[in-house]
């Protein structure tokens, strides 16, 4: 069995493969870490082999509890991936992002695909049919945006995200949830507009913490598979297992 440790800015998701087939997910805070990983190996005592992909710089603690528990692989530049990474400086490219090609990869090999993760930011990530990744986009996320519009300007409030948001906001809460929900699902149907363009028979991915209420907005035709990160480092480490 495998665990599958994503260390994000703020949470720490954690998942429980075997082989291919994910067989529970789980999330956590730092502090709780240790405790989390002992209540997890508990119910899943066949666990050998662990994945660790970190947005954190200093992964020293985790790496040393995931050690004593497991095989441990740790995510990098340097890892060797199932598909030709294009990129012009991978030394800067988001781990996160390697894992979602490697998901692309393991689903669609022979396709055109473009995964867009729509958590703290929006990232848009093409992998072409020969098996090539060749890089994507960066934008803010829903929340990113709320708190902008609140940051940058003296009079204009936070607000929270509603799913509800009107095409014509009647008072100025309701004017920041449609300029953006509505803005975010046009700037992806226009991407995505633009890739089908230049791509034919593109196969687009929605995965990320707003799929749900995105997913719900954009009129292309979309796969939302909250669970695509995971199985992307499951397969980049399934994959080193064998080199």
């Amino acid at each position: 069995m495998n665990l599958i440790i994503d260390v994000g800015n703020s949470y720490i998701k954690v998942a429980v493969f075997q082989e291919s087939k994910l067989l529970g997910s789980y999330v956590c805070v730092a502090e709780n870490f240790f405790k989390k990983i002992q209540e997890i190996k508990k119910d899943y005592p066949q666990i050998s082999f662990s994945m660790l992909s970190s947005v954190v710089k200093d992964t020293s603690a985790f790496e040393k509890i995931l050690k004593e528990e497991s095989n441990l692989y740790v995510l990098s530049e340097n890892t060797k991936l199932p598909f030709k990474n294009n990129y012009g400086s991978p030394q800067t490219l988001g781990k996160d992002r390697l894992a979602l090609v490697a998901a692309a990869s393991l689903n669609f090999q022979y396709k055109n695909v473009l995964i867009i993760d729509a958590g703290t930011c929006i990232t848009f990530d093409f992998k072409n049919a020969a098996n090539e990744y060749l890089g994507g986009a960066i934008s803010p996320g829903l929340q990113m945006r709320l708190k902008a519009l609140q940051h940058f300007t003296s009079k204009l409030p936070l607000v929270s995200l509603d799913e509800k948001a009107p095409l014509i906001g009647n008072s100025t809460q309701n004017s920041i949830l449609s300029g953006v929900l509505n803005g975010v699902s046009a700037e992806l149907d226009g991407i995505i507009d633009r890739y089908k363009a230049d791509y034919k028979y593109l196969t687009v991915i929605l995965t990320g913490g707003d799929t749900q209420i995105l997913s719900k907005r954009v009129k292309n035709s979309i796969f939302a598979n909250p669970n695509f990160l995971f199985e992307g480092l499951n397969y980049i480490l399934e994959f080193n297992k064998t080199q």
